[in-house]
């Protein structure tokens, strides 16, 4: 299965969201999935499954539970693919650091003059 077909589907985006924040049971994944998305444990295994799989997630026994983990390996794969496509948002969001950085230094100098922008449009 294509790296996108597999981070197409909600579920399983919302399952790596989980696990990106570190390991889960089986059981802790589900109670999240189950409560936001309404399916049943026999679907979440599924999805689980799918992640598995295609190696976005791998799991490990931890006595009767099944831990779940995010697997990088895959994640680069897609890094290294969109990186030709970061043209067409560096740029902006670059201009956009650029003009904050502006914004940042002159309140700085006007504060420093004794000048407070935000004092003239109080009440």
């Amino acid at each position: 299965m294509h790296a996108f077909d597999v981070l197409g589907d909600p579920v399983r985006r919302r399952i790596l969201e989980l696990l990106a924040d570190g390991e889960l049971t089986s059981g802790a994944v589900t109670s999240v999935i189950q409560q936001e998305f309404g399916i049943s444990q026999p679907a979440v295994s599924q999805h689980l499954r799918v992640l598995r799989e295609s190696g976005f997630a791998t799991v490990r026994p931890d006595g009767a539970r099944r831990l779940y983990a995010v697997s990088t390996e895959p994640l680069r794969d897609v890094d290294v693919w969109l990186d030709r496509f970061r043209r067409f948002w560096t740029p902006p969001l670059d201009a956009l650091a650029t003009e904050l950085a502006r914004g940042k230094r002159q309140r700085r100098l006007q504060q420093q003059a004794g000048h407070d922008p935000d004092q003239e449009n109080s009440p």
